[in-house]
């Protein structure tokens, strides 16, 4: 075998995040009952909370803002597009939305199949992540994927984010693994294959949603199963 360890992302690339977020802000827009504040299309709510979520985290992994600010904002941003200027309701609703999402369980199709082929063929596989420690633990092992990677790499232990190279070097420390025998396997360019281009690792770019391609990956699939095809 040409890689000993893999690196997988989490959420994104094998924990299916937007339907689990989806779900979850559901069960918000209806116990706090934001029809009666005014939002009444949470298909509208939603892509205003995506947005705003995505463009914090992107400010989040370049050290514009702390890990509390991204928390709550993206709620009160997402409640001030429909002319809802209520702080104390956003930090409410953002504790219980990091209550209520590491129980949802969706995963991307042929995860477990995908997983139990790997971990038969002998590879060593490990999580590292961007997402905040207590909540990815919960994900991982709700969604029973505990038994499949050996270390959990995340943001907060290593006090680095990707793509910055010191949280790869931490990943390769905990794991005693080499960079020419391991490789990366996310879906977010700028974090998972930009990181490992950082670090000299060979990369998998899972482009789920069939994007332009605009870092070059070593390989690119767009299902998991292709992973068979590489590894």
């Amino acid at each position: 075998m040409a890689y000993k360890d893999l690196f997988f992302d989490l959420d994104h690339t094998i924990w299916d995040f937007e339907l689990n977020s989806k779900e979850t802000i559901q069960e918000l827009f209806d116990t706090y009952e934001l029809k009666n504040l005014g939002i009444l299309d949470f298909d509208a709510y939603f892509t205003q909370y995506s947005m705003h979520n995505h463009r914090l985290w992107d400010r989040y992994t370049k050290g514009f803002i702390k890990q509390e600010e991204l928390r709550w904002k993206r709620i009160y941003l997402s409640l001030l597009d429909f002319k809802v200027a209520d702080e104390k309701l956003a930090k409410q609703m953002s504790i219980d939305y990091l209550d209520i999402l590491p129980n949802k369980t969706n995963l991307f199709p042929y995860t477990i199949e995908i997983l139990d082929y790997l971990k038969n063929k002998g590879y060593k596989m490990h999580l590292i992540t961007n997402g905040f420690e207590s909540v990815q633990f919960k994900k991982i092992q709700n969604s029973n994927l505990e038994s499949y990677f050996i270390e959990v790499i995340t943001s907060e232990a290593s006090n680095s984010l990707k793509p910055h190279k010191a949280i790869f070097e931490y990943a390769l420390g905990k794991t005693n693994a080499t960079v020419e025998s391991s490789i990366m396997i996310g879906d977010n360019e700028s974090a998972d294959i930009q990181g490992g281009i950082n670090i000299g690792m060979d990369t998998i770019f899972v482009n789920h949603i069939n994007a332009v391609p605009t870092i070059p990956a070593t390989y690119t699939i767009t299902h998991l199963k292709q992973l068979e095809d590489i590894l």
